[in-house]
């Protein structure tokens, strides 16, 4: 007989799959409750799609934990679910910014004064918990093309569990994989053109996660800080550049906009479907990258996040200048 901790964390990715996937069946085809994202002059969809597959995605998600053994701090559960509430609420009645990011800051400074302040000090603390709210709100900003969300859950996600089995840290790795599975489940429905949205819901709580998490693992010696900051830099390099370019010309950072770098793919003729192939493709390289340099010594994974830096400065340059010629010939 297979012993039951070993069996429960063969069963929690594929459950995390099975209610993600049949709980959005149903609310697709059968649910009388309607919660829609509507099309406005910021949106690149043109029609109203419902947006709960966040909400069921991490329903999924908490589900599967519930079956593994208690290794996660009752901080992260708590975080995880309080930004899950408060976002589906804002999905539903639009709250005010305010309280939402008081939210997010509230979560973020008391995961990171129970995990790091009296390990790591109060200002490491601090650097944590800010990298914490940045990476739960840009995660939302990218969350606004067919599939891309969810590839880069999907993707990044699944990289912190091979890296954690590497690590020979089996429970965590099915941690994160639950949270993969959850993905694919969720892109069966939201690849383009998409029947279901994330909403914040979704993309709140799964950003809070991709830096949370990626802070345990290098408080548990996993990784080195550098995995996860690379892992998920096709996110945090697009989001941070597009904040610091507006603020640069003074503009409100907070307002919706389409003047992220993948907005202007899918606006520019390239279309939801080739930019989410696009961005998985990088995906996929950087997390590779980033996984094998964990395993070397300082100096190579030094090169390899230099080498990206490179490359993303070159992606930069050129698009910026290809959009400026763009405009400038219409």
């Amino acid at each position: 007989m297979i012993p039951v901790s070993t069996f429960s964390l063969i069963v929690a990715p594929l459950l995390s799959f099975v209610v993600t996937f049949v709980f959005i069946l149903w609310f697709i085809k059968y649910s009388a409750i309607k919660i829609l994202d509507h099309p406005n002059h910021r949106s690149l969809h043109t029609k109203s799609v419902q947006r709960v597959g966040g909400v069921i995605l991490m329903l999924g998600v908490l589900v599967a934990w519930a079956l593994l053994p208690a290794v996660l701090p009752l901080s992260i559960w708590a975080g995880v679910c309080l930004l899950a509430l408060i976002s589906f609420a804002d999905d539903i009645f639009a709250l005010p910014i305010w309280l939402r990011l008081l939210v997010h800051c509230v979560a973020a400074v008391f995961l990171s004064m129970v995990l790091l302040f009296d390990t790591h000090g109060w200002l490491i603390a601090v650097i944590a918990a800010i990298s914490i709210i940045w990476m739960t709100n840009l995660y939302n900003f990218m969350d606004g093309s067919d599939g891309l969300a969810g590839g880069m859950t999907l993707i990044g996600f699944s990289f912190y569990g091979l890296a954690a089995l590497l690590g020979e840290n089996v429970i965590f790795a099915m941690i994160n994989i639950s949270i993969a599975s959850a993905a694919m489940a969720f892109l069966f429905f939201n690849f383009y053109p998409a029947r279901v949205f994330m909403g914040d819901a979704g993309a709140i709580p799964l950003g809070f996660l991709a830096a949370v998490l990626g802070i345990l693992g290098w408080v548990d010696n996993l990784w080195p800080i550098g995995l996860p900051l690379l892992v998920f830099s096709p996110f945090i390099v697009d989001a941070s550049v597009t904040l610091a370019r507006r603020s640069l010309r003074g503009e409100k950072v907070w307002q919706a906009h389409h003047e992220h770098y993948y907005q202007r793919l899918v606006k520019n003729g390239f279309g939801h479907r080739n930019t989410a192939l696009l961005g998985y493709i990088l995906m996929l390289a950087v997390g590779s990258s980033a996984v094998w340099a964990a395993q070397q010594e300082a100096m190579a994974q030094f090169g390899v996040g230099l080498a990206w830096g490179v490359v993303y400065l070159v992606l930069i340059v050129v698009s910026s200048q290809y959009w400026r010629r763009d405009r400038s010939s219409r």
